[in-house]
């Protein structure tokens, strides 16, 4: 490596705020999505929303559990209740939980709008586990009804893991006459040790309607809560987002049993945003986009089994190690980007300086079989937004610039460093695809050659496709995208990715799958070197 990184010092998680009887009293006018729309399906579904007064008796779980950050030795475990409560944890071996341990977890306050996870540790590698999840009264006496989930540890054996992005966007969210959202089912028929959530988990800059009328004259029902019904400027508001999505059966039952690995992109703020941007979209009294993504970030980290003292700057950016044969890098391509701009002047960021030296020489450093980097936006794929670019080509032929010239650095750095085995998985552009990248086909050339693997929309309007810049050496392997823009999740085009790794052979096969689960192309990969 021609430099070397700095000094990295994770963030500390401040600890739970003590409770205090000021603290139970506003509570009680605590409630995420406390009221869903009755227009559309009549009266709220049981669990559904958070409720809006503390009422007498036990407290409530609102929203199931989540489990995420998977690690050889446990999880993150996150959980949200309708008062002041303690989280309390059980972990077994055993469905029945006869030999439970009790973990006990965070004070659940508004401070963290009634969130808070705990993170299990000590576990026994390549184990099943049960959780059991319950939130007590301040007192201790009254617990709520339980809910459960259960995970796998890191262990020596095969793995299967799945990804994608875009939840609820373009207008289009819970709808009950699909069942919700659909893929969610599908994604847990193939019983995968976690999912990788390449972003856009919710859509704050996208309101819905109960009704949205389709090109065709079709309807397309929502189900509708007041923090859907304009764009997320309040804390408030940004909260509402993640607990809409947990207000479908699908997506909890999916969380209480698959770990996820979370990260962002822009519609979790607001659409193609940078720092320091000033919005003029008439929708937003607040337009100032650092005011928008500080209250976007905190709700992110409350309601997402993520700890952001695990990440290097506190943020999104980590490693995941995943057993021998794979490390994840997740990293982060929105606080740290400079403006969106043609991408003609010779170096522009959008990981950061810090950000591209952690992870050029983690890459270098990790001796994984496989490297997935797990990136929120495609590096061939050209993003436009409106007469600049949004992502990271720049349309144009030629050596890198713009921020083509951040990544081409990165590329170079493990090429020379001889880094194997590297696959880069992205989601954003809502349809799935797969590029692999070749210096022989490209105009810079000092690189080694790697896969990159599309997939999206989870739920969400369907696109594509995309030109590719040609800069990297893209050339398209397979490609499936609707004949018309915004193609609603009715008409299909919805897509996950599934990774499976051998752990004899070490082989990695990718399938790009439908909504349904059916594998739409599939392609195996052999290690190099096993490095």
């Amino acid at each position: 490596m021609s430099e070397s990184p700095a000094p990295e010092t994770p963030a500390q998680e401040p600890p739970a705020p003590p409770l205090s009887r000021r603290t139970a009293l506003r509570y009680g006018v605590l409630g995420a999505g406390a009221a869903v729309t009755a227009g559309l399906l009549g009266a709220a579904p049981a669990g559904a929303a958070a409720p809006a007064l503390v009422h007498r008796g036990r407290p409530e779980l609102t929203h199931g559990i989540q489990l995420g950050d998977p690690r050889a030795d446990g999880a993150v475990v996150w959980a949200r209740a309708d008062r002041p409560a303690r989280m309390v944890v059980e972990v077994s071996s055993r469905p029945d939980f006869r030999d439970a341990r009790r973990v006990r977890g965070p004070l659940l306050t508004p401070e963290t709008d009634g969130t808070g996870r705990l993170r299990l540790r000590g576990l026994r590698p390549g184990s099943h586990v049960h959780v059991r999840v319950t939130a007590t009264d301040p007192d201790g006496r009254l617990a709520s009804a339980p809910v459960t989930g259960g995970f796998r540890t890191v262990g020596r054996r095969d793995i299967r893991f799945l990804w994608s992005g875009d939840v609820a966007g373009q207008g289009f969210g819970i709808n009950p006459d699909l069942g919700g959202m659909p893929i969610y089912r599908a994604m847990a028929r193939r019983e995968p040790d976690f999912f990788l959530h390449s972003g856009d988990t919710v859509y704050a800059d996208g309101p819905l309607v109960e009704a949205l009328t389709l090109p065709d004259g079709r309807v397309y029902r929502n189900l509708v809560t007041p923090e859907k019904q304009k764009v997320a400027e309040t804390l408030a508001e940004f909260r509402g987002q993640y607990a809409y999505n947990l207000l479908d059966e699908g997506v909890r039952a999916f969380a209480a049993q698959v770990p996820q690995i979370v990260q962002w992109d822009d519609h979790e703020v607001t659409n193609n945003w940078w720092p320091g941007e000033v919005l003029t979209d008439a929708r937003y009294t607040e337009r100032r986009v650092d005011v928008l993504a500080a209250r976007a970030h905190r709700a992110f980290h409350e309601w997402q089994p993520i700890r952001p003292s695990e990440a290097v700057d506190g943020r999104i950016y980590r490693k995941i190690s995943y057993g021998p044969d794979l490390d994840v890098f997740v990293i982060d391509m929105r606080p740290y980007r400079e403006p969106n701009s043609a991408g003609t002047s010779g170096y522009e960021r959008v990981l950061g300086d810090r950000q591209a030296r952690w992870l050029a020489h983690g890459l270098d450093r990790s001796r994984a079989t496989w490297k997935i980097v797990a990136s929120d936006m495609p590096i061939g794929v050209v993003v436009p937004d409106g007469e600049v670019i949004e992502g990271v080509a720049n349309d144009r032929p030629g050596a890198p610039n713009g921020r083509e010239a951040e990544l081409a650095w990165v590329l170079r750095e493990i090429h020379r460093a001889r880094v194997r085995n590297v696959v880069w998985l992205t989601a954003d552009v809502h349809y799935t695809a797969a590029h692999h990248y070749a210096p022989e086909r490209a105009s810079f050339r000092d690189f080694s050659p790697f896969w990159e693997f599309v997939s999206g929309p989870l739920h969400a309007g369907a696109f594509g496709p995309n030109r590719l810049d040609p800069t990297f050496g893209p050339r398209v392997e397979f490609v499936n995208a609707p004949p018309n823009a915004a193609t609603s999740p009715m008409d299909g085009f919805q897509h996950f990715g599934e990774v499976n790794i051998d752990a004899g052979s070490g082989d990695l096969r990718v399938d790009l799958r439908d909504i349904d689960g059916r594998s739409l192309w599939s392609t195996t990969l052999r290690p190099e070197g096993r490095r």
